[in-house]
């Protein structure tokens, strides 16, 4: 009997012209049949943002030779659900991968993601999902040490069933010199913002934003500390965002109405 060949969705939040997603894409074709949907232009930052109230555009071309591939005019979010409604018209991929990010989507940075977006948006439609960022921010990233990391994982997920709500935000370190993965938790931090003024030719202030990244947890079983230590590190998460710990608490008030 022909063994079944995966279908695999990729996507990404840096632009259908991306080094990151020729090379995942790239990685893909070795396991099975790869679509690539990815926006017309970089989305960085999006987070989990749909466009409503302007029209959406989806162009089939010819970018990537010997590769399904769809440029959109919308958000990593939005190339997601026109691939399953649009493109597979309800019959779901195997699978769906996201990246390779050009930067670190590590600890709170997932919020705020279009990479993690696009494969969180992948595990709503219970479609089996990750997403894959590197430590280098620069077009110029060179992603071939993540190769054997990115089919290995992919190549886990498709063999193994994965918990419910349940989806893959793996990261790596820059450069070749790899320990292995690390499966860890996602590390307690936050960006302390602050905003740049800055005056036009019209004499209005504009702004751009600036920060720092605040560790606050120094535990050994983090995201950030794997990538310090040179792992790949690799967190569950899940996208139902109810604090289950807080439940009890809330139910032990009084409420006077």
């Amino acid at each position: 009997m022909k063994k079944h060949k995966p279908t695999i969705l990729v996507v990404n939040d840096d632009g259908i012209t991306a080094p990151g997603i020729k090379m995942l894409m790239e990685t893909m074709q070795e396991i099975g049949r790869v679509v690539v949907v990815a926006p017309d232009s970089p989305q960085s930052g999006m987070g989990h943002a749909i466009t409503i109230g302007k029209p959406l555009r989806l162009d089939k071309i010819e970018l990537y030779e010997g590769f399904e591939t769809y440029r959109c005019s919308g958000t990593p979010v939005d190339c997601v659900k026109l691939a399953v409604n649009v493109i597979f018209k309800g019959k779901k991929p195997d699978l769906c991968v996201s990246g390779i990010n050009h930067g670190l989507n590590n600890s709170i940075n997932i919020l705020y993601s279009g990479t993690m977006s696009a494969a969180v948006e992948g595990a709503i439609e219970s479609i089996p999902s990750i997403g894959f960022s590197l430590d280098d921010y620069t077009m110029q990233a060179d992603f071939s040490h993540c190769k054997p990391f990115l089919k290995e994982i992919a190549l886990q997920v498709l063999s193994h069933p994965m918990p419910v709500a349940a989806l893959l935000n793996v990261n790596f370190p820059k450069g070749d010199n790899l320990k292995g993965i690390k499966v860890c938790r996602q590390a307690q931090a936050k960006w302390a913002e602050e905003f740049d003024t800055r005056t036009d030719p019209h004499g209005r202030p504009y702004y751009w934003l600036t920060g720092e990244f605040q560790l606050n947890d120094q535990g050994e079983d983090t995201d950030v500390w794997a990538l310090q230590q040179n792992y790949v590190s690799v967190v569950p998460v899940q996208f139902d965002m109810t604090a289950h710990h807080a439940i009890p608490v809330l139910n032990s008030w009084k409420f006077n109405l």
